[in-house]
């Protein structure tokens, strides 16, 4: 990290820039300005679960987007300001439909652990746990880690062209985070998701509708002391299924932050967050053998943002069963036994 002089009117130029910065801009979103629920995961299809069986999933996540307009952030117990942040990060999911049934609905199970590179840079350092000094310049990082871990289990019902589901999702810090450092997918906070998807498929007109909306609790993070408050999110799909195979649609998603951070490691107040975006998708699912490969592109652009990262979120989804399980036989007629 470079640092600037050491004569004592630096330092006091430093410090009454930062007052002045923070004070100029009043900021009242999480951590890091990220909720643990990454925004626009969930498409086309939502509400959709497949037959019983095992499946996994494959997502790449590239983001790219900047906190500018001398905009206070705090992440990893570091202050900093005109944070910009190149992302790319891997979700591999393993995926388990059970054959039990909950009011009619087949039980699922799913674990997902992400990894990848932050590769985030600030115009301005204002405070960090690596050094007790306020200091000024730049400073760049970006470390290959591992996320938390995010346990989901939920169950999915059908009738007729709607498709629902309810689900519940727990966030295990991996223990990968570091105090200190900018660069981190592991965010550190426990965190409790509940959601629920509704879609509507219309198989023989080709149309697909779906909603998906969702609250997230948090804990705080215990290396920071930093505190991210509740978090309502809102994704959506509008597709067209030109074929069996392919769709093009529209995506989008809301975010909202209900209520401020706080902690004792928090630094500049409640910073709610807000954030809206519109892009598009297109789907296509090809056969390796007998075995069908869903692919998906999701683009979406934010705007209307408000004390977050404003920017491109582009998604790759790869999908593919493991095992499928054979359907129930229907019971036939007895066989009626002719006596001579």
């Amino acid at each position: 990290m470079r640092r600037l002089g050491t004569p004592s009117h630096w330092a006091a130029a430093a410090l009454l820039g930062a007052s002045a910065l923070i004070a100029t801009e009043k900021v009242h979103a999480a951590e890091y300005a990220q909720g643990i629920y990454v925004l626009g995961n969930r498409g086309p299809l939502a509400g959709v679960i497949p037959p019983p069986g095992f499946y996994f999933e494959s997502e790449t996540y590239f983001y790219q987007g900047d906190l500018g307009g001398n905009r206070v952030f705090q992440g990893g117990g570091v202050v900093a300001a005109n944070v910009k942040i190149d992302f790319s990060a891997n979700f591999a999911t393993p995926i388990w439909v059970t054959p039990i049934e909950i009011l009619g609905g087949n039980l699922g199970f799913s674990i997902t652990i992400p990894f990848g590179t932050p590769n985030v840079s600030a115009g301005a350092v204002l405070s960090s746990p690596r050094i007790d000094r306020i200091i000024a310049g730049r400073e760049h990082d970006a470390v290959f880690n591992v996320g938390d871990i995010y346990l989901a289990s939920f169950v999915g019902w059908h009738s007729g062209n709607f498709h629902w589901t309810a689900s519940v999702l727990g966030v295990v810090p991996s223990g990968s985070f570091e105090d200190g450092r900018l660069s981190n997918i592991a965010l550190n906070r426990p965190a409790l998701d509940l959601s629920g998807a509704l879609t509507y498929l219309d198989p023989v007109l080709g149309y697909e509708l779906s909603v998906v909306p969702g609250i997230t609790f948090n804990w705080i993070n215990p290396a920071t002391q930093y505190l991210t408050g509740t978090e309502f999110h809102l994704e959506w799909s509008a597709s067209k299924y030109l074929n069996k195979d392919l769709s093009v649609g529209l995506v989008g998603y809301f975010y909202d932050q209900l209520t401020g951070d706080s902690g004792s490691g928090d630094r500049i107040g409640p910073f709610k967050g807000r954030v809206v975006s519109l892009g598009g998708q297109i789907g296509y699912t090809f056969h390796v053998g007998e075995i069908p490969i869903s692919t998906n592109v999701r683009v979406y652009r934010e705007f209307d943002v408000r004390n977050r990262f404003q920017g491109t979120a582009t998604y790759l989804t790869i999908s593919a069963p493991l095992w499928v399980a054979p359907p129930k036989s229907a019971a036939g007629p007895k066989p009626v036994v002719a006596k001579f």
